[in-house]
């Protein structure tokens, strides 16, 4: 009975509510104000004022067509008599004083932005970019009316991109004039109700952008692994949907909120500006820049604006890459020299190249073994010709030996503009001063360029290097670097605690990058990697090298197999042995060519299958392999589409005690290890066929 009772006193109140629910109606934009049931607390204020700014972006003028009152702006004193609400002022004639609603659908994968002079768009996604009339920047590269169009990632792994309209030369026209001729110029690319939209809110000022939709085969590869499908958009729930969020989902992307953009600091422009003035001037030959600082100070940020910056004035930059964790072209473990001739729009996984001249390091940091990691660098610094500005990319590591290993290469590579990188956040270094650097011992050189007992003369890394003709004649003498500090001011998630696991990630994609280039163009539809055909090469064809850990000869190919392989070129002739497999005994410094995935080993036929990217004609130059630290991302193995029963290389009965069994060989056993000692995860094995 009592639960009856309580039925009926429910019943009427819920109904009563639900009727009163669905007679609200949705933003109302008309002259009477729209009565509120109840009233507004700080939450619903704020929705209000989000929804009447959403209004406004969509072409209404709320504050015309009538004034939503919130709780704080009807509050009053009550000895006050009541008035009326004051008449609108007319709002001034011409298309000036209209809001511009800054996306505009344009056709199916097709959007189109009108942004003011100064003004920026930011988002999240693929897309590829072309500026109809005026000017844009996307990290730092500009975009003018005309020039082919660019694509353009922007993902959450890094900060995200902002197209910003930038002042360009107005000629000597009238208005008609100028709205004439962007009207023949959009012609050809939109269609007449787009076209009158735009000379609407037309503004001499003002840059016309168009987005479309950009599928690549790295990406789709990149994005259908699990767990990978959030690196550029992510789902979450909007507060309304309109025609602008239609627009951009079609085209890929979503708009961000502008603090979550790129910024730079006022010293990092400074210093930039200064940096593209001396490189287009050349007064005293093409600048070695280095940027060096600790961990996550912006330096790959930096080099991309910097690169941008460049290629806006000259035609290419010649790019040496050091850091052998976070390198930007190449896949991880790699010190490498590029031409760079095409802009750098995104992260380093949408950007995979070919070096001018690579050497595969085999790790990803050079700890231990710094003497070759210094031997590898001169090696690559020799192929530079000094034809174009370069720019040196150094490791994060600048304290103990890593700054004394820096000192090092300033010597080494003589820049004349050192570029240094400071945060409040960062460890304290040093202001690395020309004086500083020539009063100061390195790791292997000495102050004053004399010569430790364990290290090399620079007179001898110099006669190394291989200069053109003319500049044997006149070579180019350093006196002394620049130097120019840079306080950085990002915002980034990572923490002494997850850099470890956040620099993984960023290198696993870049692995996954590379390996995207092996799928076939779109729109074909993806293939898996074991659906793919590898390359057949014979044991005594190559020679065989593990370079970060001692494996016994018998082992070898248990190490070698489902491994990262870097496809390499040695002086010295393999194609005398019968049979293999072929062993080395050192580590050589050689080109590498590429890199690959040792699918299977066949014993009896004597064959490794290697599934790579490399053309074949490189490939026939290819006599070495060499095995590092450097994995395959574990998401291949796990997510191989088409596979039944067993999955290949992977187990649950794995012994942690054996010597090699953890990924850090010699490595203390942590909690996490011990851990899974207990509690045995899914692990890799090599299994050879």
């Amino acid at each position: 009975m009592a639960d009856s009772q309580l039925m009926l006193k429910r019943g009427p109140f819920r109904s009563t509510w639900l009727r009163a629910r669905k007679t609200r109606t949705q933003l109302v934009l008309s002259r009477r104000p729209r009565r509120r049931l109840g009233t507004l607390r700080w939450c619903g204020r704020r929705r209000l004022r989000r929804r009447l700014l959403q209004a406004q972006a969509a072409g209404a003028d709320w504050r015309e067509s009538g004034c939503l009152v919130s709780r704080a702006a009807t509050r009053r004193p009550k000895s006050a008599a009541p008035s009326r609400a004051p008449a609108a002022a007319p709002a001034p004639s011409g298309p000036a004083s209209l809001p511009i609603p800054p996306v505009r659908p344009a056709g199916p994968g097709r959007a189109l932005v009108l942004l003011p002079l100064e003004q920026g768009f930011t988002f999240s996604g693929i897309c590829r970019v072309t500026c109809l009339y005026g000017q844009v920047q996307v990290l730092g590269f500009t975009i003018g009316q005309g020039q082919p169009a660019q694509e353009v990632f922007s993902a959450y792994t890094h900060s995200r991109l902002t197209i910003n309209a930038v002042h360009y030369s107005m000629p000597e026209k009238s208005k008609k004039e100028m709205k004439r001729e962007a009207r023949a110029l959009l012609r050809s690319h939109l269609n007449r109700d787009d076209r009158c939209w735009l000379m609407k809110n037309f503004s001499p000022l003002c840059s016309i952008v168009m987005l479309e939709q950009l599928k690549t085969s790295t990406v789709n590869f990149l994005v259908s692994h699990p767990g990978l499908s959030y690196v550029f958009v992510q789902e979450s729930p909007t507060f309304q949907i309109n025609s602008e969020h239609l627009a951009l989902r079609s085209v890929g992307i979503r708009r961000e909120k502008k603090k979550n953009g790129l910024r730079l600091t006022e010293s990092a422009l400074s210093a930039m500006e200064e940096l593209v003035t001396v490189s287009c001037e050349e007064v005293d030959g093409c600048p070695v820049i280095l940027v060096c600082g600790s961990q996550d100070v912006g330096k790959s940020t930096f080099n991309r604006y910097l690169i941008n910056q460049l290629l806006n004035s000259i035609s290419c930059v010649d790019y040496l890459e050091c850091d052998l964790g976070q390198t930007e072209f190449t896949p991880p473990g790699c010190i490498s020299l590029l031409n760079i001739t095409e802009p750098v729009l995104g992260p380093p996984f949408t950007h995979q190249r070919t070096p001018q001249k690579m050497v595969y390091y085999g790790k990803p940091s050079c700890k231990n073994n710094y003497e070759n990691y210094i031997e590898i660098i001169k090696y690559v610094f020799s192929s530079y010709k000094r034809e174009s500005p370069l720019i040196v990319n150094t490791m994060g590591w600048v304290s103990d030996k890593g700054l004394l290993l820096l000192i090092d290469l300033i010597r080494l590579l003589s820049p004349s503009h050192v570029v240094q990188f400071s945060s409040g956040r960062s460890k304290y270094m040093p202001n690395l001063t020309p004086d500083y650097v020539d009063d100061m011992d390195g790791l292997y050189t000495k102050s004053k360029s004399r010569v430790r007992n364990r290290g090399f003369q620079l007179a001898e890394f110099t006669e190394s290097l291989e200069f053109a003709d003319e500049e044997k004649e006149s070579p180019v003498v350093f006196t002394g670097h620049k130097l120019m500090c840079v306080q950085s001011d990002f915002a980034f998630r990572k923490t002494p605690r997850n850099r470890e696991s956040h620099n993984k990630v960023l290198r696993d994609l870049a692995v996954l990058g590379y390996l995207g280039q092996l799928q076939p163009p779109v729109p074909k539809p993806l293939c898996p990697l074991h659906g793919l055909t590898p390359y057949q090469v014979p044991f005594n064809a190559v020679a065989l090298r593990i370079i970060h850990a001692d494996v016994a000869p018998t082992h070898i190919l248990y190490a070698v197999n489902a491994s990262w392989v870097g496809l390499c070129k040695i002086l010295d002739d393999v194609r005398g042995y019968a049979n293999g497999p072929i062993l080395l005994a050192q580590t050589p410094i050689c080109d590498c060519l590429g890199f690959g995935i040792c699918r299977g080993i066949d014993m009896e036929k004597r064959l490794y299958h290697i599934l790579t990217p490399v053309p074949p004609e490189e490939l026939r130059n290819v006599n070495c392999l060499l095995v590092g630290a450097i994995s395959i991302p574990q998401c291949v193995f796990k997510s191989q589409r088409g596979l039944e029963g067993t999955i290949p290389y992977i187990t649950t009965d794995y012994n942690c005690k054996l010597p090699g069994a953890s990924e850090k060989i010699g490595g203390r056993e942590t909690e996490e290890t011990r851990e899974e000692k207990v509690h045995p995860k899914p692990k890799l094995y090599r299994k050879i066929n």
